[in-house]
């Protein structure tokens, strides 16, 4: 039986989850836009929606045969609020289920990866998304795009590690197939784009793209959870320093066919992103 709901974008306001909805509009789906003060956007209908408020959840799934999960951001157990949700998902209808994790988070590992693990138990359809960072964590609201824009650096532990940096846009294409193609994924996509780069390549190119000069200042694995640890929780904090010293020793140093298999198209290389999303600083004061 086809899908023909309404799908539920989680996160709609978020990097993915704005241009996932943006994409189903123009394709013509319904969609449900969802936010903690519910998420205005052009041709979806918002709802509020707050994963620590289970009393929002049945509003936001009435006649929803699809969801796209965003986690909540900085839990570093979200499983605890997102499994009894999915399992209210499933009871109201919803068949397909498309769930955002990272490259850097395995099935069953931490985090997310323990919602991914549970995913394929709870729904006959589903997929989930494992992008690699994010090109926008260089452009949007992101410590990295604030440092770069306050100080001109980017501060890591990943040293001269290469990382597979994806564009967003590319990862809602997928999103948005891997939501309304006949034929669900059914299991998780590891999604790059073209050429895995270091945080010191990332500089020169945004130099080169804004004429301001950018440096990648490496730090240690301990000055980065520390520097983290000062704005979020240590635990979380401990998590993210830790996958930084993963990239330094490799483990993000790949790309994949996946988003040209997905969508027909190559992904989009980071210096187009930068072309794109960084050139009004040029002409900033």
């Amino acid at each position: 039986m086809p899908l023909t709901g309404t799908i539920l974008v989680v996160g709609a306001t978020g990097t993915t989850g704005s241009r996932t909805a943006a994409q189903l509009i123009a394709a013509g789906h319904r969609v449900r836009a969802a936010g903690r003060r519910g998420a205005s956007l052009p041709g979806a209908e918002p709802v509020r929606f707050d994963w620590y408020d289970p009393a929002t959840f049945g509003d936001a799934l009435t006649g929803a045969d699809r969801v796209y999960l965003v986690p909540p951001i900085g839990d570093s157990d979200p499983a605890a609020v997102m499994l009894p949700f999915l399992h209210q998902a499933r009871a109201a209808g919803v068949r397909r289920a498309v769930l955002l994790s990272s490259s850097a988070i395995a099935e069953g590992g931490p985090a997310v990866g323990m919602v991914h693990q549970a995913l394929p138990g709870l729904f006959d359809e589903w997929a989930v998304l494992r992008p690699s960072w994010f090109m926008q964590n260089f452009t949007g609201a992101h410590a990295h795009a604030d440092s770069i824009r306050k100080d001109g650096v980017i501060m890591t532990a990943a040293g001269t590690g290469r990382v597979g940096f994806v564009d967003a846009d590319d990862i809602a294409a997928v999103a948005a197939h891997a939501l309304t193609d006949d034929h669900s994924p059914d299991t998780d996509l590891v999604l790059t784009g073209p050429q895995a780069l270091s945080y010191d390549d990332i500089a020169a190119i945004v130099t080169e793209v804004t004429g301001r000069p950018v440096l990648h200042r490496p730090l240690s694995y301990e000055q980065m959870r520390d520097r983290l640890g000062a704005a979020i929780p240590l635990e979380f904090a401990t998590m993210l320093a830790s996958m930084d010293r993963a990239i330094a020793e490799g483990a993000e140093d790949r790309v994949t066919d996946t988003v040209q298999r997905i969508t027909g198209r190559p992904p989009h290389g980071f210096r187009s992103v930068a072309e794109r999303e960084l050139l009004p600083l040029r002409a900033a004061p």
